[in-house]
């Protein structure tokens, strides 16, 4: 037990000028610590089990002579329970840090999953959406809330308002809002436990199947038997975005994927036309086998450098969807380019004997049956080619409509 010093008067205290530590007396071990600089700070030195600590308790004249014996004492009857009391405070701080360091807001944890994950969304089109769709309908609601305190109650009050008008938009929203609280659970923002957001026997439960309150709406498709006189005046028709809507229909590709094409992405010699992953629906790599018309098609176009788009609007950058829908609405045409991917689907079923794997191949279309995914490691590229050879002749022509030839009864 250290030697208790004479007790300086607050009077006294404030008259120290001697550098070095000065024993204020009251409590064992209570120094004035003065540095040659002139700044002051209160020193407990004391023993912590079998350690000399020397603990800070704050610097003067903040803390006064006072205050200062006051955290002494509690400091040495902490140590009498056997607690060492820098510890205990250097706990309390990382604990302090560690509670901010997990206190984010559900706005800062989605743009923050945004940050992480965008580059590894199909287009920019794709990311805007994602941002547009949770700061419009959740951000109100939660963006202000620590992402830990979001509750199944914080969420129904975002989707029950829009699950039966906007039922696609909240169906979407809903499990954006599912992927930021399973990242945040990750992340340590929040405890690891059962999501909120997730659908199966949880807000299945209380929102109601998507499918019986919004039935699908289908896409605008021209009947099988009217492609050809439609490619006939398509084919009349200039400017480059007719070029690409007819492109689109001869490989039964997606407009988006038409749009964004590069020169680097085909092989003209090979007929062969590569999307790289990153521009696909389904994320990976699908390989389009060109019938000679869409050869002849690329051909025929000015050409460009490898990262060029091959379809361009005419003031540079990618064409938009609507400059395609905008060719149909010239031509009257009661449909939408995507709806020449069924109306393609409607030719194989009806017009050809090739197995669904082949045209849902072309489609690009993903394999339901996980099995029968894993052992299917081909494309089926040749027999892709020989059936958009066939389609693209089919479209060649217009068919005529039938005659109805009335029969004559017997005499």
């Amino acid at each position: 037990m250290p030697r208790k010093a004479k007790e300086l008067s607050a009077q006294a205290v404030a008259n120290l000028k001697a550098p070095g530590l000065n024993a204020v007396g009251t409590v064992a071990g209570l120094y004035l610590q003065i540095l040659p600089s002139g700044a002051r700070s209160w020193i407990l030195r004391t023993m912590v089990g079998t350690r000399r600590r020397d603990m800070g308790l704050g610097g003067y004249p903040d803390v006064t002579l006072a205050g200062a014996r006051e955290k002494a004492r509690r400091a040495r009857e902490l140590i009498a329970q056997g607690i060492d009391p820098i510890e205990q405070a250097r706990a309390a701080r990382s604990a302090l840090q560690a509670a901010q360091a997990r206190a984010v807001t559900f706005q800062e944890a989605t743009y923050a999953y945004i940050d992480t994950h965008e580059n590894g969304w199909r287009n920019a089109k794709h990311a805007a959406q994602w941002r547009a769709t949770v700061e419009a309908y959740a951000f109100p609601v939660i963006g202000s809330l620590l992402v830990r305190d979001v509750s199944k109650e914080h969420v129904l009050a975002i989707l029950q308002p829009i699950w039966k008008t906007k039922t696609e938009t909240a169906s979407r929203l809903r499990g954006r809002i599912e992927k930021v609280l399973s990242y945040a659970m990750q992340a340590g923002y929040r405890p690891e436990g059962l999501n909120p957001a997730r659908w199966r026997d949880n807000l299945d439960l209380l929102l109601g199947a998507r499918s019986k309150i919004a039935k699908p709406r289908h896409h605008a498709a021209l009947a099988v038997g009217d492609v050809g006189a439609f490619m006939v005046r398509l084919r009349d028709a200039e400017g480059i975005a007719a070029r690409a809507l007819e492109f689109a229909i001869l490989t039964a590709a997606r407009s988006g994927e038409v749009r964004g094409a590069t020169w680097a992405e085909f092989d003209l010699a090979g007929a062969t036309w590569t999307i790289p992953a990153r521009r696909m629906k389904a994320g990976r790599e699908h390989r389009v086998p060109l019938a000679r018309a869409a050869v002849k098609l690329l051909r025929a176009l000015p050409g460009g450098l490898p990262r060029d788009l091959v379809f361009p609007a005419p003031r540079d950058g990618m064409l938009s969807d609507m400059a395609l829908i905008a060719v149909m609405r010239r031509m009257d045409v009661p449909a939408v380019p995507h709806g020449f991917r069924s109306t393609f689907r409607d030719w194989t079923s009806e017009r050809t004997n090739y197995p669904n794997e082949v045209c849902e191949m072309a489609l690009a279309h993903t394999i339901g049956d996980k099995v029968e995914a894993a052992y299917r490691r081909g494309d089926l590229f040749e027999k892709r080619r020989q059936m958009m050879n066939e389609w693209a002749a089919f479209c060649a022509k217009a068919e005529q409509p039938a005659k109805v030839i009335p029969l004559r009864g017997k005499r």
